[in-house]
């Protein structure tokens, strides 16, 4: 069972002089769901390497169970200063793809054509999507067989309008994930604020913000 993780590889939180990047709950909790289901995970992010961490995911209130043990595994945090380049990635090499979010896919996995290209490779050979909170800004240009928007027609979830302006980002963000996947036909459903909410259309799953990351993970596994 291999798993593939696409971290983003952007820093700059639009124009605010703030730095932004992949939550830290959203990596760690998936990862070690398909770590201790036996998965062999890949990392991967459009520029390889490091990729980097949103502050405010490390702050001593965003901390959960799976993030400590992040940072207490060593073997982990070497993987994830060493994810390959998303351009030397094959669709054919893995079983499943999962996006975790963090405010950085807004800007560069949503615009990115490799990662693009593998998502439609997933869904063309009927293997699971998995991306969490802002992670399914990645869906903005992805398209099925027929065409249309990989998320037309399909039940889907994301971060929140009322969440992004819970959060004061609302009018800094590219553009909202809620607003995007209703205006790309996706059937958007959320539930409270804050609150695990995933929904699972076929072979893709969505999670609403952070509080659903390990169980969009166990969807996903559930679908393997």
């Amino acid at each position: 069972m291999k798993i593939l993780m696409v971290l983003t590889s952007h820093d700059e939180l639009g124009d605010t002089g703030k730095k932004t990047g992949f939550w830290l709950e959203e990596f760690a909790a998936p990862y070690y769901v398909f770590k201790d289901a036996g998965a062999q995970i890949t990392l991967a992010s459009p520029k390889g390497g490091q990729p980097p961490l949103d502050p405010s995911s490390d702050t001593e209130d965003a901390q959960t169970d799976a993030t400590e043990r992040f940072k207490s595994d060593d073997a982990a945090q070497k993987d994830l200063a060493n994810t390959t380049k998303l351009s030397n990635i094959s669709a054919d090499d893995f079983d499943a793809i999962f996006y975790p979010g963090g405010h950085g896919p807004l800007w560069d996995l949503a615009e990115d054509s490799d990662s693009r290209t593998l998502i439609e490779t997933f869904s063309a050979n009927d293997r699971p999507i998995g991306a969490v909170c802002h992670a399914p800004a990645v869906f903005r240009h992805t398209q099925g067989a027929d065409g249309k928007s990989l998320v037309s027609g399909k039940t889907v979830t994301g971060f929140t309008n009322t969440e992004e302006e819970g959060v004061g980002l609302t009018d800094v963000v590219p553009f909202l994930v809620e607003d995007m996947l209703k205006s790309n036909g996706g059937n958007y459903k959320k539930g409270d604020d804050w609150a695990s909410f995933v929904v699972t259309d076929g072979k893709l799953v969505t999670g609403q913000n952070p509080a659903s990351s390990a169980k969009a993970a166990r969807k996903l596994l559930a679908l393997l």
